[in-house]
């Protein structure tokens, strides 16, 4: 971690964290909610490290006046968590179910008394299992009720929520949930996920214009970025490296701003109607940026499927994940979106950016985590030295304020500034929380 003193971000700058709804909230049977794919998915044998399902999580459901009072304390402009969408629709495109959208409605107000901005995500990967069982986004009708659901959404919460993000991440739901079936619902399509893509992008773009016709709120997209680098200087590495940019970076990012999808990767694109892509350009006025680290990619063996291949990044420390821990690749990224979408880029906000440790209280009950506190510190001074160089970045959301239920890693994979006893319930504030919070309150 640097000693110099970090540099001053601009009067307004949002300060955040962000959650979601099936990692924190667990009451998965309770006022009516529907099943998601990750409630069949986690209860499925073998299909979760550690055997754990989301039913209860970090109970947030219950406990969210406690954890509005934590963000409070933490001293946060803006809190980003996502509404469940079996919670709103039980089936997906049955009748609205109120009683999901008072809970929303009751997290929404006790945020805005507590001075922080209601920043809420659509889509965070948990589909109606019913939906699924007619196809999923591998159907095109599933674009479609997912811009209802958004009708239905900000036709109640509106006049309230300060920012509205249609999808997280849809390159991570694609590429592990149908491509290589690591995530819910465990589709193993490879390429032949494309309309996956396509049709989440699209839905996208429906939920805009159903966003625009029910709030003046900013309305955003969060896609996950990593910055690609090839692991030698030869021709075929170099390919490599551009094949998964395109596949990772431009596929979810290049028809936002009317260029259509990358010629270079090959999809059949037969699930592009006429008229579509002009749906998905409808304008943003913010682009979410989750950054967690960089790609090493080569040149693939002979015989693979993919026409890349992984590598390991070298002289990085690591998270628990084994991530390289990296701010230069976020400063890298941001200067990579910049430059490619130029006068097209609306101002970007870090809606994601974390580190997983095994922390645990110390005798006294403390939870120490310098090595958070070191990431926080490196990734903030990353993006205050992309802006220094003219990206419009206005604001930064860390993943995440709760040790939550982590995907298919279950409980073994701590993110939170929070920590959380998942058999007691009990939240003790870590050190990289007071430090964030001594930060933001800086005059």
């Amino acid at each position: 971690m640097s000693t110099a003193a970090m540099p001053e971000f601009p009067a307004g700058f949002r300060w955040g964290v962000s959650t979601s709804a099936y990692q924190i909230e667990g009451g998965v049977d309770e006022n009516g909610r529907g099943a998601s794919i990750w409630d069949t998915f986690a209860h499925s044998p073998g299909r979760i490290a550690d055997g754990s399902t989301g039913d209860v999580a970090c109970d947030h459901y219950h406990r969210h006046a406690e954890d509005v009072a934590l963000l409070a304390g933490l001293g946060v402009s803006a809190y980003r968590f996502s509404i469940a969408w079996p919670r709103v629709r039980p089936t997906g495109d049955g009748p609205v179910d109120p009683r999901g959208l008072d809970f929303y409605d009751r997290l929404v107000d006790d945020l805005l008394a507590h001075g922080v901005d209601p920043v809420a995500t659509l889509f965070h990967w948990d589909l109606p299992q019913a939906l699924e069982d007619a196809g999923g986004w591998l159907n095109r009708d599933t674009a479609h009720r997912f811009a209802e659901y958004a009708d239905a959404t900000a036709a109640r919460l509106g006049d309230r929520v300060k920012l509205w993000i249609t999808l997280n991440e849809p390159f991570i739901h694609m590429s592990l949930g149908h491509g290589t079936g690591e995530h819910a619902p465990g589709r193993t399509l490879l390429f032949d996920a494309f309309p996956v893509a396509h049709h989440q992008l699209l839905g996208h773009g429906l939920a805009v214009a159903a966003l625009r016709a029910r709030t003046t709120s900013p309305v955003a997209i969060a896609n996950n970025y990593s910055p690609v680098r090839a692991a030698g200087d030869g021709a075929a590495d170099r390919a490599a490296a551009a094949a998964y940019e395109a596949l990772h970076n431009r596929l979810f990012t290049d028809p936002l701003f009317g260029r259509g999808y990358p010629a270079r990767l090959g999809f059949d694109t037969s699930a592009v109607h006429a008229g579509d892509l002009d749906v998905i350009a409808a304008p943003i006025d913010v682009l979410g940026v989750n950054y967690y680290n960089p790609t090493g990619v080569r040149a693939p063996r002979e015989g693979s499927p993919l026409p890349f291949e992984f590598v390991p990044l070298d002289g990085y420390p690591r998270t628990a994940f084994d991530w390289p821990v990296a701010p230069d690749g976020l400063h890298e990224l941001l200067g990579w979106l910049h430059r490619t979408y130029a006068d097209d880029l609306p101002p970007i906000q870090i809606t994601e950016s974390g580190c997983a440790y095994d922390d645990a209280p110390d005798a006294d009950g403390r939870v120490h985590d310098p090595q958070r506190i070191a990431y926080l510190d490196g990734h903030l001074r990353a993006v205050r030295a992309a802006m220094a160089e003219g990206v419009d970045v206005t604001g930064y959301f860390v993943w995440s304020l709760l040790d939550n239920w982590e995907w298919a890693e279950g409980f073994t994979k701590r993110f939170g500034l929070v920590h959380v006893d998942f058999d007691t319930q009990l939240r003790t504030p870590k050190s990289s929380y007071a430090w964030l919070r001594d930060l933001i309150a800086r005059p």
